[in-house]
């Protein structure tokens, strides 16, 4: 006497229709009960981790995405770098009264102000402070003209500069030495 089924339906064998709406309750089901409480115990917690899994990935993601828009111009900012510096040197080498200075002085006012804009920071000189190297990088050692600059910056080269908190360019420094020979 099977049933007769339509295309929404799904077939199922005549024995099986039969086993499950006559079968009185019995010890087999009722120790049954506690293992479904138990899987569904355990679908439940599956799914609150894998949902703090997605929110921990989901914040991750949103933290990463902020990092690289924050950092995207590094690149940019590296190259101008170099432009920046030869500014710099041209600037201490003409003249105060020249009327180039006063161009030039223009054009690199400009441009640290869109640097800055940009999220680029100097960072503060390092002459006379202890040689750092999470900060600084060591071009040149010299004897040290007196014991107290030994292990100190002499002179620095280059400027650091930080795009944001991260250090795009360490400060090029010249460094006394701290026993001279």
């Amino acid at each position: 006497m099977a049933k007769e089924s339509t295309p929404h339906e799904p077939q199922v064998p005549e024995s099986e229709l039969e086993s499950t709406v006559d079968t009185p309750p019995s010890e087999e089901t009722a120790t049954e009960t506690p293992s479904h409480e138990e899987e569904i115990q355990a679908l439940k917690d599956q799914n609150l981790r894998l949902y703090a899994e997605f929110e921990n990935f989901r914040r991750r993601n949103a933290r990463e995405r902020l990092d690289l828009m924050a950092t995207a111009n590094e690149k940019v900012l590296k190259s101008v770098l170099p432009i920046v510096d030869d500014f710099e040197r041209a600037l201490k080498n003409i003249g105060e009264d020249s009327p180039e200075r006063v161009g030039m002085e223009l054009i690199y006012t400009k441009l640290m102000n869109t640097l800055k804009a940009e999220g680029l920071k100097e960072m503060e000189s390092t002459v006379g402070h202890v040689f750092d190297v999470e900060t600084m990088e060591a071009i040149t050692n010299i004897p040290a003209p007196s014991p107290d600059m030994a292990g100190k910056v002499v002179d620095q080269i280059e400027k650091g500069y930080l795009l944001g908190s991260k250090i795009i360019r360490y400060a090029k420094v010249v460094v006394a030495d701290q026993h001279p020979a």
